[in-house]
């Protein structure tokens, strides 16, 4: 190894390393505030579903908590919820599906203050989802007027950074009107809507009720005043009544019977009928583009204003081979199973509570088989999609750095710091050549001097051997 290669090789390795760790930082601090930019302008919210509707006192209701990560990825959701504990009680804090996987705090709540709080999450990497289902909530109502369900301000949602930071900017409140269920009466039946406390689909209903000994008339109405009465003009002496075509809502047949010319009390019948599917949606996967992760993250949710929507069932069919699953239920976000390299169609069915259904669907091609490959969104490796910018950001820098040491070896032959200064370094391998050469020069004179001692030596050896 030469002299020159000697006097560089600890700087290059300082110098080296220090480029490095500098364009290490950049990437990260690029990176960092991209994420930091991001996560600021795009915050997570919380709301309820429904957020409205009509209850009966006596009877009970679900109310959903949906949280919109807005493409943040979080780990953690604390929910804060007050009700007024005079018309609601809690009967069911946590019920149903949810895409919380363990409860940091089990739910707690209070009848008697109104208040319910409930804390979970999900473990690394966290969660993206634009319609995830964190709890559902039954109440059952105490008394009539309206009641309002909103969060309070300690409810959070956690970003999967590290941190914890808290990126909830809003949340929706619930009104719900709570009336008293219509008066019983003489015994009304219907044999097409059997319980006064289920929405049905059928709009043709049809009612019979009791006739008593010595009833001769009837009368009777059908209309949406659960307090309504029939007039006083007889419909006749039958006891059936069958009206097609009603429109969606909260029906009420009256009726009441005439004997001896006098008319008795009032019998109420309520009908509950939603014959209108849910309204119309289109499940996402989460993120931007079609080709994700080998299992991408769909996202759905949408309403019915009339019963409200009760579940959603999926189903996934192969577009380019064969496959095919039965409709399973689920919620949002869902993940979907691992499947071969191929096109599928992602069938979301939501139902509501009577029955009526609409499908949304969304269709994926699923590369996972592929270690590398690139997309319409960037390049996929592993099963990762890095989108373009970062693909880009990632290449730049890399250039800059070859071509710095290019450069550097162009115009100087070795060296690659930033400091250094060739006229100095020049300069001290000059002397230490000089300062070599001169050892050198002693060491070969002093050579010299030992060679004519043993000279010396030997021919006086060879004198006294030949006296």
């Amino acid at each position: 190894m030469n002299l020159e290669t000697i006097s560089f090789n600890k700087f290059r390795e300082a110098s080296f390393y220090k480029f490095l760790l500098g364009i290490l930082l950049i990437l990260i601090f690029s990176l960092s505030f991209i994420s930091f930019a991001n996560a600021q302008e795009k915050r997570a919210s919380l709301r309820l579903s429904p957020q409205s509707g009509t209850f009966f006192v006596g009877n009970t209701f679900d109310i959903s908590v949906i949280v919109n990560t807005n493409e943040n990825r979080i780990n953690a959701v604390s929910v804060d919820l007050r009700f007024p504990p005079d018309k609601l009680q809690v009967v069911t804090p946590v019920a149903g599906k949810s895409f919380i996987e363990s409860w940091a705090v089990s739910p707690t709540y209070s009848n008697s203050e109104g208040i319910i709080s409930f804390k979970g999450g999900v473990p690394s990497p966290g969660i993206k989802t634009s319609a995830g289902l964190v709890s559902t909530i039954t109440f059952r109502v105490r008394a009539p007027g309206t009641a309002t369900v909103y969060f309070l301000d300690s409810s959070l949602v956690l970003l999967d950074d590290g941190k914890g930071t808290n990126i909830l900017k809003s949340f929706d409140k619930g009104e719900y009107v709570l009336t008293v269920a219509p008066p019983e009466g003489p015994k009304i039946y219907s044999s097409t809507h059997p319980d006064q406390n289920v929405w049905y689909k059928d709009n043709n209903p049809t009612f019979t009720w009791e006739k008593s000994p010595g009833v001769t008339d009837f009368s009777y109405n059908f209309d949406e005043d659960p307090k309504g009465m029939p007039d006083s003009v007889s419909e006749g002496s039958d006891n059936i009544k069958s009206y097609t075509n009603i429109a969606d809502g909260f029906w009420y047949f009256h009726v009441r019977s005439q004997r001896e010319g006098v008319w008795g009390a009032t019998s109420t019948y309520a009908v509950k009928i939603d014959s209108t599917p849910p309204d119309s949606f289109a499940p996402i996967i989460e993120s931007t583009g079609k080709v994700k992760r080998i299992r991408p993250l769909i996202s759905f949710i949408t309403s019915d204003a009339v019963s409200g929507i009760d579940h959603y069932e999926i189903k996934i069919t192969g577009l380019t081979q064969p496959h095919a699953t039965y409709f399973t239920e689920s919620t949002s976000p869902y993940r979907v199973p691992l499947l071969g390299t191929s096109e599928y169609s992602i069938i979301v069915r939501a139902y509501d509570k009577a029955g009526n259904w609409r499908d949304g669907t969304i269709d994926i091609r699923i590369v996972g088989s592929k270690i590398f490959s690139f997309e319409k969104e960037g390049i996929l490796f592993r099963g990762i999609l890095y989108h373009w910018w970062l693909v880009i950001l990632i290449l730049i820098l890399l250039f800059a750095l070859v071509g710095f040491l290019v450069f550097r070896f162009i115009r100087h032959g070795i060296g690659f710091g930033f400091d250094y200064d060739i006229t100095k370094l020049k300069e001290k391998l000059r002397k230490r050549k000089e300062k070599l050469q001169k050892e050198i020069a002693e060491e070969k004179k002093e050579l010299e001097e030992l060679k004519k001692i043993e000279e010396l030596e030997k021919t006086e050896t060879e004198d006294k051997n030949k006296l």
